[in-house]
């Protein structure tokens, strides 16, 4: 991709966010296997809003050792051992999103991504035990700042589940899709994108109001 007309690197104190949804076989970042990650680049138009730009997404081989808890499993409707996931492994699946993700900083002038997730302390968590496990050296996240949409949804639409802020921000949700990690990173991002650009639209209008009042 070719630089953005209006670079990010003011926005976010130097920061990129990245949406990033895991799927899991389990909740112990060191314990239980990851099995899908997926990241959605969010960057600048030519307006100023906030827009999705890329999607990456890959299905992961449990890791050595890794332990699969069913209920997990069942939860998520994931066959770890399904021949057609064309799974690879943790160390390439990092690679591959990590990649996109240096690209995107570079032509931000970032410094780092920040992972924007709904509840992140989850998907960090498995993130950086992923990277210890494959000695990846190079993460393009700040090890654990994080931007939270379950927060953010909270405030702005008195929900904090990711469907039903979705449903009170007016957005498609296709609850047969849910819990697919692209599908949930799509979903984070769209909400992450719409109210980042609410709050630009209310400082508008807050400006606009004061000069008018000033001009009275």
């Amino acid at each position: 991709m070719t630089a953005p007309a209006i670079p990010l690197d003011k926005r976010f104190r130097g920061y990129l966010p990245v949406v990033i949804d895991i799927e899991t076989a389990g909740f112990n970042a060191k314990k239980h296997a990851l099995l899908e990650i997926a990241a959605v680049i969010v960057e600048y138009d030519a307006n100023r809003d906030l827009i999705i730009t890329e999607r990456h997404a890959c299905h992961v081989i449990p890791f050595k050792n890794a332990e699969l808890d069913e209920a997990a499993l069942k939860f998520n409707g994931i066959d770890p051992h399904h021949p057609f996931r064309m799974a690879i492994e943790e160390h390439d699946a990092l690679k591959l999103l990590f990649e996109p993700i240096q690209k995107a900083l570079k032509r931000n002038n970032c410094n780092r991504a920040i992972l924007v997730g709904h509840n992140p302390a989850f998907d960090i968590a498995f993130l950086n035990a992923a990277i210890y496990r494959t000695k990846i050296k190079r993460s393009p996240f700040h090890p654990f700042s994080t931007f939270d949409t379950a927060t953010l949804g909270g405030l702005a639409y008195q929900q904090t589940v990711l469907a039903k802020i979705a449903e009170s921000a007016g957005l498609e949700w296709d609850t047969a899709k849910a819990h697919s990690a692209l599908y949930d990173a799509e979903k984070t991002a769209e909400l992450f994108c719409l109210i980042v650009n609410q709050w630009k639209q209310l400082q508008i209008l807050a400006t606009e109001s004061v000069e008018s009042i000033q001009e009275q």
